[in-house]
């Protein structure tokens, strides 16, 4: 995993003073490619990383070898921290290298590079969205979260007026490209989309969390509330086996295998309505079969007003010889 490589290297290059790109390659069993990419991730992360041309040339550490973590500055920690900490939300040996590697950081970093490595997890399970670009106020979130300062968060839900509101910054999840901020307010804890986030700014007042406050956990919590409203009602499709991975990827957690039947392979989708399964499923036309009478109809009713707003003639059928 690359979170792994990614701090590897790091020791590597305390351990060795510089490296090439080659070396590392060999090191750690990856192409050139793949370690000339971790150098330039933890470059762009802030990890003091940079790349000498010429012979006898290759990548060192600013200031020179280092033989342990507790050479790094508080800022680098947090950077290298941020790095490799989402990866722990899906890798549990991930969060137990993190653990061991805070012990090695003075005393007066610790609390904020293990902020660092908490402030972010990674849900895969996509929701049926495909946005893949990280939000531009993601970083200045997680800067939060690890300062423990609290934020001015300008929100818009869908057809309101914008609002602005002070809250205590928890931590951030990204759910297969869609991002969410969970934060303490006046209210209890809420769940943000960062797509409807318009500004945020630090206020410089420390913030508070519940000592028993726990990001996965939390998550897990709001998935479940999503899935129960997501999920009210349920249909069995049958998909072209052929087709069957790009159906599952389009509809994420809402579609569950029931049984293979060879060519074609029988699905069960959820969603809130009836309604909302039809339309899911319109674009896919002739190629699947939906076994639900309530959906069946809402697809029938979809089919005649495409057909009444596009009444076009159906093709000549080719001339003979």
């Amino acid at each position: 995993m690359r979170a792994d490589r990614l701090v590897a290297t790091l020791l590597l290059m305390q351990a060795r003073g510089r490296v090439t790109a080659a070396e590392l390659a060999q090191e750690l069993e990856v192409s050139n490619a793949t370690a000339r990419r971790d150098l330039e991730a933890l470059s762009a992360a802030g990890v003091p990383v940079y790349p000498q041309p010429g012979r006898g040339g290759g990548w060192s550490l600013v200031g020179g070898a280092r033989t342990d973590l507790s050479g790094l500055t508080s800022a680098e920690a947090q950077a290298l921290f941020l790095v490799a900490g989402p990866a722990a939300s899906v890798a549990p040996e991930i969060k137990s290298a993190l653990r061991k590697l805070v012990r090695a950081l003075p005393q007066t970093f610790r609390a904020e590079a293990e902020a660092a490595a908490d402030a972010t997890i990674v849900d895969t399970a996509a929701w049926g969205e495909d946005t893949k670009n990280r939000p531009a106020l993601a970083t200045a979130l997680q800067q939060a979260v690890v300062k423990q300062v609290r934020v001015r968060l300008t929100y818009q839900k869908r057809g309101e007026a914008p609002t602005v509101r002070e809250v205590d910054p928890w931590g951030l999840v990204d759910k297969d490209g869609i991002w969410y901020f969970i934060a303490g307010t006046g209210d209890g804890r809420r769940t943000f989309r960062l797509d409807r986030v318009t500004g945020v700014s630090l206020t410089g007042t420390p913030s508070s969390r519940p000592a028993d406050f726990e990001l996965t956990g939390a998550w897990d919590e709001v998935v479940t509330r999503m899935e129960a409203r997501r999920s009210e009602t349920s249909a069995t499709v049958l998909v072209p086996t052929r087709f069957l991975k790009v159906f599952q990827h389009q509809h994420g957690r809402h579609c569950t295998v029931v049984e293979e039947q060879g060519e074609h392979t029988k699905v069960e989708l959820t969603a809130p309505r009836p309604l909302d399964i039809a339309r899911n499923v319109a674009g896919w036309g002739g190629l699947i079969t939906v076994e639900s009478p309530e959906v069946e109809e809402h697809l029938a009713r979809i089919g005649a007003e495409l057909v009444s707003r596009y009444p076009r003639a159906a093709p000549a059928a080719p001339a003979g010889p």
